[in-house]
């Protein structure tokens, strides 16, 4: 349909109630979190029984609010050092299989390509399963054989990081070979002709280009490793990342703190985002004369 043309009645407001029902959808139960954080009662659901911030701050009736539970808090850490790691690695690996993949010509590069998108349709806990059989294998066939006990194969956080990272990748090479697709090469030739190296053009003229793209790539990798939670349960050690956390905690019996810190992660997501794409949307700018 031609947006020029007028539609009928029914049409646009079907098309608005369509928006408001997905819209609805998606965040009201975001809003009810959010509001049960707030609520003076010691269970994370209605009635509604008063405002109270004892849930964030807690109080001396012994309420354990979130930024004085010590075990949370460290969870929450552990998460954002996990995603850090993740988050190098992921940008550092899929920029270098951007440019093996979109600047080289081998054979196999067509099943290259299609393989590197398997992690992609495996689920999160089949992942996760084979990734600890495998590193279990190679730890014991090291130890049998060698007398070399490599820990970092063991459930914890180095395999947490592995194993997160064997899915992320993919993602952050496809939107960095999305951006390399659609580079200007004469940009570097025009360079090399003026007697610039390698590693100048690399860094004065690709990499700004790759800029938007890599800042999106770091946000995604963040963000999916820190919401992880299939892949990571199959993987963890002694150190439970905040997933883990409140998924023990709910089975023990959940009280308003977990929507504290639903709340607390929504808000710092959103700025996370928020912060990372307006510095891809700068970077994209031309320069202003």
């Amino acid at each position: 349909m031609i947006p020029s043309l007028p539609r009928p009645a029914w049409l646009r407001a079907s098309t608005v109630a369509y928006g408001l029902v997905f819209f609805a959808f998606l965040f009201l139960p975001l809003l009810v979190v959010a509001v049960f954080a707030f609520n003076d009662a010691p269970y994370p659901a209605p009635p509604w029984r008063g405002f109270t911030l004892d849930w964030f701050l807690g109080n001396a009736a012994g309420r354990e609010g979130l930024f004085a539970d010590t075990a949370l808090l460290g969870s929450l850490w552990t998460s954002v050092v996990v995603a850090s790691w993740v988050t190098v690695l992921s940008v550092l690996v899929g920029t270098a299989n951007a440019f093996l993949i979109e600047r080289t010509q081998f054979r196999g590069k067509s099943a290259l390509s299609m393989l590197m998108l398997a992690p992609l349709v495996i689920p999160g806990v089949i992942l996760g399963i084979s990734i600890l059989a495998f590193a279990s294998r190679i730890a014991n066939l090291s130890e049998d054989l060698f007398g070399l006990e490599l820990d970092f194969l063991r459930p914890g956080l180095p395999l947490v990081v592995l194993g997160q990272f064997s899915y992320i990748v993919s993602i952050t090479t496809l939107t960095i070979m999305a951006r390399l697709k659609r580079f200007d090469v004469t940009l570097e030739d025009a360079a090399y002709n003026l007697g610039a190296s390698r590693a100048a053009v690399l860094v004065t003229i690709t990499l700004p280009y790759l800029q938007p793209a890599l800042i999106g790539a770091a946000a995604i990798s963040f963000l999916m490793s820190f919401e992880n939670f299939n892949t990571t349960l199959m993987l963890v050690g002694s150190d439970a990342p905040l997933t883990v956390m409140m998924y023990g905690r709910m089975r023990e019996g959940a009280t308003p703190v977990l929507n504290a810190v639903s709340l607390f992660l929504m808000v710092a997501s959103a700025l996370l985002a928020f912060t990372l794409l307006r510095g891809a949307r700068a970077a994209d700018s031309p320069p202003k004369p």
